[in-house]
């Protein structure tokens, strides 16, 4: 297993679509969501991992248009958990922010993944606040 690992590297809507599910259940419900368009209109980048041809991670990097940038949707491929891939996706998701000027990089997680983000991806805990719109 050799992964690549690039900053706004190329990617299939459909290839997106199957990891997505795969890593946070359910399908395209709300009908096939246009993954490529998504992320180009709204974000600040995004890494691609690849096992040859084959998506085997991703990572979104939302921002505020000015200092503030926000890991999404930190997915890896199931053969590739464990084994660093998500780490480093996000510390690329870092580098890739601070290149473009941002000085703060944000996440929201679940419980569960407080040992990934907090130990080994280095972020702080902070306090935080949300409300549902819902």
């Amino acid at each position: 297993m050799t992964l690549t690992f690039a900053w706004r590297a190329p990617f299939t809507s459909p290839e997106l679509r199957r990891l997505h599910a795969a890593s946070f259940g359910g399908g395209d419900s709300a009908g096939p969501i246009d993954w490529w368009a998504r992320v180009n209109a709204h974000s600040l980048g995004w890494v691609v991992a690849r096992d040859g041809a084959a998506l085997a991670g991703f990572v979104n990097v939302a921002w505020d248009g000015g200092e503030h940038a926000f890991v999404l949707d930190t997915m890896v491929a199931a053969p590739y958990r464990r084994t660093g891939a998500g780490t480093r996706l996000v510390a690329l998701a870092a580098e890739g922010a601070r290149a473009t000027g941002c000085r703060w990089l944000h996440v929201d997680f679940e419980p569960h993944l407080t040992k990934f983000y907090l130990e080994s991806c280095g972020f702080s805990p902070t306090p935080a606040g949300l409300v549902s719109l819902a």
